[in-house]
């Protein structure tokens, strides 16, 4: 079982775990009780009413958060020609297929992937490395696209995929407690936003089941559920 140092132990004690709050209370809560030494992530864990072992109930997507992550994300792109000039002027990290031999001996030093889907043959034999870090192209996350240019700059502006784990919980990473309260609530409103978006037709009953808001270091604030149903 997790043991929990003292500092979280001492939020965690001001914190009423049966109370549900607004979300600008809850994220004022989050950045009050924030103690590490350095910039904290702010995170949210929605639990939904799906089950995802059933195709038709996964949920997943993405949305691009307005006031950013607080992230610097190195993107790499596999893409020629046009495309990969469209790319480096979009402002990529690392473009051009000669990073294919450089994945293949094991470099992962970037945060997203992006290719055009001319490339995907050459990156599927790749997936034993890029799949267990979560960095392999989904046409649905917007990675593999001819249109390299918004994707990169989508994701430099801040651009976070979601997916549902094995729990029937969406876990995202949506700024650092530096943010003005503000622009962490922007953030907060997109992300919901586009979970609501995101409901399977399959899903039944009551889809948003818990809310809660967290930095890296402390404990959650739960959130009131009540607008998203």
């Amino acid at each position: 079982m997790r043991t929990h140092g003292k500092k979280y132990r001492s939020v965690a004690q001001k914190l009423d775990a049966a109370v549900t709050h607004t979300p600008r209370a809850a994220l004022e809560l989050v950045k009050g009780n924030a103690f590490a030494k350095f910039d904290e992530t702010v995170e949210v864990a929605v639990r939904l009413g799906v089950d995802p072992r059933h195709a038709d109930q996964l949920v997943r997507g993405t949305v691009v958060l307005p006031a950013g992550t607080g992230k610097t994300v190195r993107v790499l792109v596999i893409a020629t020609g046009d495309k990969a000039k469209d790319a480096e002027a979009a402002g990529a990290d690392f473009v051009g297929t000669e990073y294919l031999a450089k994945i293949k001996d094991g470099w992962t030093d970037f945060d997203v992937l992006i290719a055009t889907p001319d490339q995907m043959g050459q990156l599927g034999p790749l997936g034993r490395i890029l799949g267990p870090r979560g960095l392999m192209p989904n046409p649905k996350a917007g990675t593999v696209t001819f249109d390299t240019a918004k994707a990169v700059r989508e994701t430099k502006a801040g651009k976070i995929e979601f997916r549902v784990d094995k729990g029937g919980t969406v876990h995202a990473a949506i700024g650092k407690v530096s943010f003005p309260v503000e622009a962490l609530e922007q953030n907060f409103a997109a992300f919901m936003d586009q979970i609501i978006r995101s409901k399977p037709s399959a899903a039944k009953g009551v889809y948003i089941r818990n809310v809660a808001l967290s930095c890296t270091m402390g404990p959650g604030v739960r959130v009131d559920t009540n607008p998203f149903r």
